[in-house]
């Protein structure tokens, strides 16, 4: 396994994240479905729960195709060790705006996540999506 300190493994699963944001803002579901294992498990709270690299996909596409605008940025990526995976906690904070780009919400939390290197790259085996703060935009604003 590599050690969660090393710069490169860090890179990577930054990288992973990134790709994970792209996917959602670009609405290139194909990237997006690249960021997950088959077997994933994905708890968002009380947004949702999903089994399995594609449910969460389908369930992302169907809300997000509708909307305008959405720009997710994911920062602060620390790294930790769980047997032989890696942990992952990152900072999230997505704008996402209504249908032409009116009214929305800006959410903020953070991810935990447990990757794994797999032979296609790092992947989201696990993860969990913790809410800190929502607010509504109201439209005109």
């Amino acid at each position: 396994m590599p050690e969660p300190t090393d710069r490169t493994t860090l890179q990577e699963v930054a990288d992973l994240l990134t790709r994970y944001a792209t996917g959602i803002d670009r609405r290139d579901w194909k990237l997006l479905r690249s960021c997950f294992t088959d077997d994933c498990q994905a708890d968002y709270g009380d947004i949702g729960q999903w089994r399995g690299g594609d449910a969460i996909t389908e369930w992302m596409r169907n809300t997000h195709e509708p909307l305008g605008h959405t720009l997710h940025r994911i920062t602060n990526v620390a790294l930790g060790a769980d047997g032989d995976a890696v942990t992952a906690r990152s900072y999230v904070d997505a704008l996402v705006l209504g249908p032409g780009n009116v009214g929305g919400a800006q959410g903020t939390g953070y991810y935990d996540d447990v990757v794994v290197e797999t032979p296609d790259g790092w992947k989201i085996a696990r993860r969990r999506y913790t809410m800190v703060r929502v607010r509504a935009i109201e439209p005109g604003a």
